[in-house]
């Protein structure tokens, strides 16, 4: 069992920063990928970024390459996601979400976090 737990959602204007942060909790995370997603009114749960927690493995996908960084803290069991030069359409509610290697679904959720970009 893992729980997670986000924050640092909040309201930027566009080309401003934010950090999110999800803690975890629970059993062993050797073997744990923690993901990061969003969902936007009307649209799809999109994947935004993932971090193997042994090893620190990531990978970011295209829509965000460049704009946000995931990284993990072991000492503190959180993974962060730095997001920059935020765009409007990067309004969404973040979740971040785990699974243990090599599942193929995310089974543990967080209850999301909001961020809304001002044009």
């Amino acid at each position: 069992q893992v729980l997670l737990v986000e924050s640092g959602g909040g309201l930027v204007q566009a080309g401003g920063s934010l950090r999110l942060s999800c803690a975890a909790s629970g059993r062993s995370f050797s073997n744990v990928k923690i993901g990061w997603f969003r969902q936007a009114p009307g649209k799809e749960r999109e994947f935004v970024a993932s971090i193997r927690w042994s090893g620190g493995s990531t990978f970011t996908a295209n829509s965000v390459k460049g704009r946000f960084t995931i990284s993990r803290d072991n000492a503190k069991n959180t993974v962060d996601l730095q997001m920059n030069t935020l765009k409007p359409e990067d309004t969404a509610v973040y979740y971040c979400a785990a699974k243990f290697v090599p599942a193929t679904n995310y089974d543990y959720w967080g209850q999301g976090t909001q961020v809304t970009v001002a044009s």
